[in-house]
């Protein structure tokens, strides 16, 4: 398995990772699903504003936190500290469960939850994203982080659907519950890793400009700006898809909760096949970051306007192919082309602007739902993939000279490109 598609499930570490990893992703994307379910549909009526809400609480704090995330990360043992803050999420969604179940939860109690999950979440982000490097080596990493997306989006196929059919059946509480128990396949695969044969990363020592290190390493490398920049955009008005799916079931489509777990699995179709293809192609480009942009943007503009409930779940299928190969190859790209000692605060940077933009973007998603309606949020949207096609365009028009594959023989070990500027 030196080569292909699964190449990096060769290595011992990884495989014991990933399959402990899916099994919890699938739990996440089913507590992600009864979250947005019982704001949008038990505690308002159809309240679109009081779903972003929710999502800015569980953002917020990848922005607020920055300062502590990424140093965490390169500076502590990420595999204790996925310990800690898988352990911390576990026992967060067995409290929601419970007192969803006994009929207590309340609105206000969810945005607590929210806030303190995506708080802990803040700090697993970077560490799960950088700890990849220690279980493969440099050249299997762009393949290692694609089969993690592969994993996240099968799950993301299976998640919300099971959700659906669960929150039918015996209620939205036990899908919290049982996404708690799933938390303890990723605690075994995470003690079962064997520690000696983690590769080893740089650490620096501690000093006052840790923090703001970091930033200065963005601002000179002008593919790294224009990479965040584009995150930013999609991540912020495009990739509100906890809003978009209930409210063009409910309100557009009228469905019910089998039916709009449904769409998220249509997504997820889309996604596993963009994330396959992204783990077969050698190195990441960044003219892959053109192309999906722009099918972003007209895809979810077919689904603004798509006449019927299937039209829309057929063009979610190239949502998800798009939205997984931006998101893979922006990934890919930023910690290849980022110096190892570098790489957890310029992850949780990435991370912080992708994520940490949602308390901006969700409410105000959510507002253009509630007044003009759900197609509308749906083409603001679109309108983020266009505008990050034509940041990513500039780029290329400004840096012609720069190559879009990595080199990895330049000065700063995985720069993008053969200069700087």
């Amino acid at each position: 398995m030196s080569g292909g598609t699964f190449r990096s499930l060769s290595i011992r570490n990884y495989r014991i990772w990933a399959s402990g990893a899916i099994v919890s992703n699938v739990g996440t994307w089913m507590q992600r699903a009864a979250q947005d379910w019982i704001v949008l549909v038990q505690l308002t009526d159809h309240n679109a504003t009081a779903v972003g809400i929710v999502l800015a609480f569980q953002f917020a704090p990848q922005v607020l936190l920055l300062p502590f995330t990424g140093l965490a990360a390169d500076r502590f043992d990420r595999r204790k500290l996925l310990i800690a803050t898988q352990t911390a999420m576990g026992a967060l969604s067995l409290a929601l469960g419970i007192l969803t179940v006994t009929n207590e939860i309340t609105l206000w109690q969810v945005y607590i939850f929210a806030f303190v999950f995506g708080s802990a979440a803040a700090f697993d982000s970077p560490a799960r994203q950088t700890f990849v490097s220690q279980l493969v080596a440099g050249t299997h990493l762009s393949n290692a982080v694609a089969l993690n997306s592969t994993s996240f989006n099968i799950a993301r196929m299976i998640g919300p659907a099971l959700a659906g059919i669960l929150i039918a059946l015996v209620g939205t509480g036990w899908v919290f519950i049982i996404n708690a128990a799933s938390y303890s396949l990723v605690l075994i695969s995470l003690f079962a890793i064997r520690v000696s044969e983690l590769h080893s990363f740089e650490r620096r020592p501690k000093k006052p400009s840790d923090f703001v290190d970091g930033f200065r390493y963005v601002l000179t490398r002008p593919d790294l700006k224009v990479m965040l920049l584009m995150f930013f955009l999609v991540g912020t008005f495009g990739a509100n898809f906890q809003i978009f799916l209930p409210t063009m079931s409910v309100s557009v489509f009228n469905v019910g909760p089998a039916a709009y777990g449904a769409l998220s699995t249509f997504m997820a179709i889309g996604s596993v096949a963009g994330a396959l293809l992204s783990a077969r192609r050698e190195h990441p480009r960044i003219t892959l970051l053109l192309i999906s942009t722009a099918a972003f943007g007209v895809a979810l503009g077919f689904g603004a306007i798509a006449p019927t409930y299937l039209w829309f779940a057929i063009a979610l299928v190239i949502v998800g192919i798009a939205t997984l190969t931006f998101t893979t190859t922006t990934q890919s790209l930023v910690q290849l082309s980022t110096e190892q000692a570098m790489r957890g605060r310029v992850v949780a940077i990435m991370l912080a602007v992708g994520l940490g933009g949602t308390p901006i973007g969700a409410p105000l998603v959510g507002l253009v739902v509630d007044a003009f309606g759900p197609r509308w949020g749906v083409a603001v949207g679109a309108a983020s993939g266009f505008a990050a096609f034509g940041v990513c365009a500039y780029y290329l028009i400004r840096y012609r000279r720069l190559r879009n594959t990595l080199d990895l023989n330049t000065d700063s070990p995985y720069s993008v490109g053969s200069s700087r500027r």
